[in-house]
């Protein structure tokens, strides 16, 4: 028999390990201090889990170590290989240990190490044939072997070792938990083996007591069996509550399983991920789950696991499942809320860890102005938190948000060290706030590895400035150059941006091409190129696609009825609106939100609910008188087509925007941010009237407004828009 690795053929293992009873016994050249350092440092680049640089430093000592001064790093580097699961680079070092020691004498440890390798790469065919040939054997041989086929799903293969070590060997309970784990559902195999644990009083042990909760859960749903193991259990450990977690949930028992983490966390049990993934899934499957979903994603955020993607993804699943989004976390969702309960929180002397400020920080992204974040990120100052990346990055997100690039660049700038959430950030950033070539520049610039989220940056600022030819570029070459496979968000972007420049059969190709089956976002992005072109055919098609798809979002009946009304086709646009009524689809009302002397203001269109009604239609009249001498126009031919909720032409002076504004000039003495700035924000996107409305009046008042609509930012100065009137 040949034992063969890549090309090269050795003779049978038996044959080369000549010599048994020397054990490196044969006079061995000694090492100088140079080459025994380099094998330490080697030994210490494994245990840091570098196999790379090891392998790279141990192949360029030259000569080469004989194997008597050698076999221990050659075990830590094939263990290594084997923790990392890279075959190739195990088989490599094993040609290189025989082509560099022809004659070896039998050293059962570092065999022990190759099989263990062979086994752990999924390399059964080399790892058999070795351990056979093997002339001496010991537990740990028998135990690597059972593992490997364990954890590469070869249950008949470990359960026909295990039954041959017995003959040789008393089995150790790692043997006992890996055929127990190979059983799986097969609870006949499984129960066997217990009784064997039993009798050999391993049942005892924690690995054993663990392997046996999964066995009896995934046969045949013996959630009973598998309590009765954990409840008799004299020692447990976190795989132990996570084991069980899990079996409840495999077997339906979601609620169980609730229950168990309640006092898994009560206790003072410190949970992981996997714990976590489990009960997430649970609440997949309960209806009334949504609750107990918020509740545990605040926990997640404050034990930082919201970074984990498996919990990240495990979470949106489940918001998915039960009906919610993901965006619905209590700092998103009142943020203003979220800010009063922070105060509460210092006042009462607590200290505020990394999680909670950045939680805080993400609900100051909500609000219209970057003054709450500032003072935020003064508290991270104070407790010492200033290098911490994370929170950097929230401060970034939370200035762009609230309007202020300019502070969003200083806290990207002034940053110690950056990661790839830094400078997706910052491309974000840039990109609402419709800066394509900062963004260009920054990304030339970047040196950290982009992902998806960067193109995804890039893309929306080619749309925001109506970049076709270099979003095309960016598109087509992010797989080639960067290794990133477009996703929905990307196809999303470039359906907006060739919809935008009005190349909507070329939109609707893309779509067609599309390797996974296309979203609402992609079809909005398409009906909105429609809106703004007239193409009234591939709109039908979008807005029946997009109402399929999220049937209670009024985006494709709203905007169809827009594309009637704009070819004068009223009668259609009147059927549309009446579809809406029949199925109870509500169109989101238009609202903007100012904050002046630390209190947010709303505004609804006609200006309902405000006290000052009619003092602000008084000045808002007068405001328009002076901009009609100054050259405003109102464009009431696209009152019925190109506005949200503000459809009529009499309410056409009265958008929710014009009000806010008008507030914002009667309280200028008043506003509790400094500068020649007005900032509002609105919920839907910014019409053409009010967009040049607001043209106008930065020119007039000599000011500069920012409006935060539902798309980007737009900066208005001098009678000039930072989007160039491309939206």
């Amino acid at each position: 028999m040949h034992f063969v690795i890549d090309r090269v053929t050795f003779g049978s293992v038996g044959g080369v390990f000549s010599g048994l009873s020397r054990r490196f016994t044969t006079a061995a050249v000694s090492l100088n201090s140079d080459a025994i350092n380099l094998l330490h440092h080697v030994h210490l680049l494994c245990s840091l889990g570098h196999l790379q640089e090891a392998l790279k430093l141990f192949y360029s000592i030259t000569p080469p170590p004989p194997l008597v001064h050698s076999h221990h790093t050659y075990a830590a580097l094939f263990h290594a290989c084997a923790r990392r699961s890279s075959l190739p680079q195990g088989q490599a070092l094993h040609r290189h240990m025989f082509l560099h020691n022809p004659n070896p004498d039998f050293d059962l440890f570092l065999i022990n190490h190759i099989v263990n390798m062979y086994v752990k790469c999924g390399s059964f065919d080399y790892a058999r044939q070795l351990f056979d040939e093997m002339p001496e054997r010991n537990i740990v041989s028998w135990t690597a072997l059972i593992s490997g086929y364990a954890q590469h799903g070869g249950p008949d293969g470990c359960f026909k070792v295990f039954r041959e070590m017995l003959v040789w060997h008393r089995p150790t309970e790692f043997a006992f938990a890996s055929v127990i784990s190979a059983c799986g559902g097969d609870s006949d195999c499984g129960r066997q083996v217990h009784a064997l644990a039993l009798k050999t009083s391993f049942d005892s042990c924690v690995f054993v007591g663990n392997a046996l909760i999964m066995m009896y859960c995934r046969s045949c749903g013996g959630a009973d069996e598998a309590w009765t193991v954990y409840e008799s259990m004299e020692f447990r450990n976190l795989v132990s509550w996570n084991s069980m977690i899990a079996g409840f949930q495999v077997c339906g028992y979601g609620n169980r399983a609730l229950e168990l983490f309640s006092q898994m966390h009560f206790s003072g049990v410190r949970f992981d991920r996997a714990t976590l993934v489990s009960i997430l899934s649970c609440l997949c499957e309960m209806g009334d789950g949504l609750e107990y979903c918020f509740r545990l994603q605040c926990l997640i955020i404050k034990t930082g696991f919201i970074s984990e993607i498996e919990v990240a993804t495990a979470m949106v699943k489940a918001y998915s499942s039960l009906g919610g989004e993901v965006s619905d976390s209590y700092a998103e969702r009142d943020p203003e809320e979220a800010i009063l309960l922070f105060r509460q929180f210092l006042r009462e002397c607590l200290a505020p860890d990394r999680h909670m400020f950045s939680v805080v920080l993400k609900a100051c992204a909500g609000l219209a102005t970057e003054w709450h974040a500032l003072a935020v990120q003064s508290h991270v100052l104070k407790v010492g938190f200033e290098d911490d990346t994370v929170l950097a990055n929230a401060l970034i997100h939370a200035c762009a948000r609230c309007g202020s690039i300019a502070l969003s660049k200083q806290a990207f700038y002034t940053m110690i060290s950056r990661d790839t959430v830094s400078w997706n950030s910052m491309l974000k950033a840039y990109a609402m706030h419709g800066q394509d070539k900062e963004a260009f520049q920054l990304f030339s610039q970047m040196d950290a590895q982009p992902d998806g989220a960067t193109f995804v940056a890039l893309l929306s600022a080619c749309s925001h400035a109506g970049m076709v030819e270099e979003g095309t570029k960016i598109f087509e070459t992010m797989s080639n150059n960067h290794g990133i496979v477009p996703q929905l968000d990307h196809y999303a972007c470039m359906a907006d941006i060739l919809g935008r420049a009005g190349r909507i059969s070329e939109a609707k190709e893309l779509i067609d091409k599309m390797p996974m089956e296309p979203d609402s976002v992609v079809w909005s992005a398409l009906l909105g190129g429609c809106r703004k072109h007239g193409e009234t055919k591939l709109a039908k098609l979008a807005a029946a696609k997009l109402k399929e798809l999220d049937p209670n979002n009024s985006l494709g009946y709203v905007l169809m009825s827009n594309i009637f009304s704009t070819d004068g086709r009223f009668n259609e646009a009147g059927l549309i609106r009446k579809e809406m009524e029949g199925k109870t689809v509500r169109k989101e009302p238009g609202l903007s939100w100012i904050e002046i002397g630390n209190h947010v203001h709303e505004f609804a269109s006609g200006g309902q609910q405000r006290p000052e009604r009619e003092t602000l239609f008084s000045e808002l009249e007068k405001l328009v008188r002076r901009l009609k001498d100054f050259g405003y126009v109102p464009q009431i031919s696209l009152a019925l087509h190109d506005i949200e909720d503000e459809q009529k032409e009499e309410q056409l002076y009265y958008h929710s925007e014009k009000l806010a504004l008008v507030f914002a000039l009667m309280n200028l003495g008043n506003r509790c941010y400094s500068g020649n700035i007005i900032k509002i924000m609105k919920n839907i996107r910014i019409c053409v009237d009010c967009h040049n409305f607001m043209k106008l009046v930065s020119e007039l008042v000599d000011m500069e407004i920012v409006v935060r609509d539902s798309n980007r930012f737009h900066h208005f100065k001098a009678k000039v828009c930072s989007c160039n009137d491309y939206w």
